[in-house]
């Protein structure tokens, strides 16, 4: 209730507004009636006091004073009733009165203040009790869309109808998860504006206000908490008045029960990720049975086999050292999940997980290794951009080299974990390092594994059967006369025969090659398929 409604109360017909007539829109939430010299002590926020000034008939101009000091406890208001021990209100707290906009009522000397009391607060707690029973109407309607499945989006739908204002439920990084109208450009407008760390809410505020310099529109955003600190907001395209609570109760009911759905979908999704997490560290630290029992589990996670990926891991630079470590968890939590959320926009398909400190993006290749740096590097630069504005810390990222299918990523994950400690021991901040390859078997890794194995057939045509003992001899013999320089004499002491049984048997290679040994083309090619037999345990 404000001093205007107040001055509506039969109680108040014959009483008058002498000063502040700017703060008539003053909540009023109680009314206190007090004569003691230390009266002040005693008066709390949006608190009318009502008075006969007793304590300041020798001294009125200390009224002054009392007013000041009023102020400072954000009271409502001051009414006196003069003519009783205060024949006039001095000049100077008139003045004082109307330039602050603090209300100053005279009453009536006809007027009991006990009555004016009684009178004000019996209003005072209709109004309230309205709105409550308001409020109690309003969640259980709010309830009744969750409760017979019609969904946020009904209840988006009916929220705005009551209020007549355009509405939009936004998740942690205000980004639209449900609303009442189509709404692209806002969307956009106000994930940028989080992005580069604008902070929406005021401390000590039940909804905040502010408006985009683009549109010129005014959005009012009540915050939703659940088990964490913030998980979203209610924004309502439009001002909401603070002289209209009624309308503020009805946006706070609807932003309670959305609150219980989101703990609830929070819940499930949770669950989905510890899932999700166990499943990768048992992978990575082959925790399965077989190469079968991965591939099916992966597939529960929609993670296909048959698909080339790229694996990252990212780990903040390093954790503030005036944070606990409870806290120190929870920002990195945080960190985790807006990467998580930013991922997901930039592609449905990359995978996210978390170990210990470090989180996991698995991006699939859909066309070749130059994905990396056209598509894969942006993104995770523009990543650490907004994770520096939003959060204030640095995270680094280490990427594998290209694993040919999901099964090779428990490789990648090493290779992108080496790649991190290597930047890491360099001095580096907020880098991306990418393994770099050592050897040719390393080189070899890249070409899809069935390609390997035809090159491996098509060069040692029938000597690739190793079905026989006599193939076997053949190719050990080859494999030692390559890697002796083509040098007969050495061969034939390596595997302690005689030099002719060396030529022997390398004619019949020859023969089942069907290839010269001399020529340079076809030793390097040797050479190549026997690299591939060891790599592939062929």
């Amino acid at each position: 209730m404000k001093i205007s409604d107040i001055l509506q109360i039969p109680v108040f017909h014959n009483a008058r507004l002498i000063a502040g007539h700017k703060g008539k829109e003053r909540e009023v939430y109680s009314v206190n009636m007090m004569d003691a010299p230390d009266i002040i002590h005693y008066l709390k926020p949006n608190e009318l006091l009502v008075t006969t000034a007793y304590h300041l008939k020798d001294n009125p101009h200390d009224l002054l004073e009392l007013i000041k000091s009023m102020l400072e406890q954000q009271c409502a208001g001051l009414a006196i009733k003069t003519k009783r021990f205060l024949e006039e209100i001095p000049e100077n707290a008139l003045a004082y009165a109307n330039d602050i906009g603090f209300p100053i009522i005279e009453l009536p000397m006809d007027i009991s203040l006990g009555e004016v009391v009684n009178q004000s607060l019996s209003y005072i707690l209709d109004k309230r009790t309205n709105e409550l029973l308001l409020a109690i109407e309003a969640h259980q309607k709010f309830t009744n869309h969750i409760m017979s499945g019609k969904g946020l989006t009904s209840l988006l739908r009916s929220l705005s109808s009551m209020t007549r204002y355009p509405v939009l439920l936004l998740n942690k990084y205000f980004r639209i998860i449900g609303s009442s109208h189509p709404f692209n450009k806002i969307s956009y407008e106000l994930g940028k504006l989080y992005t580069n760390g604008f902070r929406f809410f005021l401390p000590n505020a039940t909804y905040s206000c502010f408006s985009t310099l683009s549109k010129r529109e005014v959005i009012s955003v009540f915050p939703i908490f659940n088990h964490e600190e913030n998980s979203g907001c209610l924004a309502v395209i439009g001002m909401v008045p603070f002289s209209n609570p009624s309308m503020i109760l009805t946006i706070e009911q609807a932003a309670n029960v959305i609150s219980f759905e989101l703990m609830k979908e929070n819940a499930l999704k949770q669950y989905t990720k510890k899932v999700l997490n166990e499943f990768f560290i048992n992978f990575t630290e082959g925790a399965f049975q077989s190469q079968e029992e991965v591939i099916i589990k992966a597939n529960e996670f929609q993670i296909i086999n048959d698909q080339s990926y790229i694996c990252a891991v990212g780990k903040l630079d390093e954790s503030r050292t005036k944070l606990s470590f409870t806290e120190s968890r929870k920002e990195m939590d945080a960190i985790f999940d807006f990467i998580e959320e930013e991922s997901h926009l930039f592609s449905k398909s990359v995978h996210h997980f978390e170990k210990g400190n470090n989180c996991v993006l698995l991006f699939p290749i859909t066309e070749s290794w130059t994905e990396l740096h056209t598509i894969i590097l942006p993104f995770l630069e523009e990543l650490q951009r907004k994770i520096k504005n939003r959060y204030h810390q640095a995270v680094s990222f280490g990427l594998s080299s290209l694993c040919q299918k999901f099964l090779d990523v428990q490789k990648g994950f090493k290779e992108a974990l080496e790649a991190l400690q290597t930047g890491r021991l360099s001095g580096k901040r907020q880098f991306i390092q990418i393994y770099r390859r050592k050897d040719i078997s390393e080189l070899l890794q890249m070409i899809p594994t069935q390609d390997l194995k035809d090159f491996y057939d098509e060069t040692l045509q029938k000597l690739s059967d190793q079905s026989t003992h006599e193939n076997q001899i053949l190719l050990h013999t080859l494999f030692v006369f390559l890697e002796s320089h083509c040098r007969i004499s050495e061969t034939a002491k390596k595997l302690y025969v005689h030099r002719n049984t060396v030529i022997y048997r390398l004619e019949n290679c020859k023969e089942l090659i069907g290839k010269s040994l001399k020529d340079p083309d076809t030793t390097f090619r040797l050479r190549l398929a026997f690299r591939i037999k060891n790599l592939l345990h062929l």
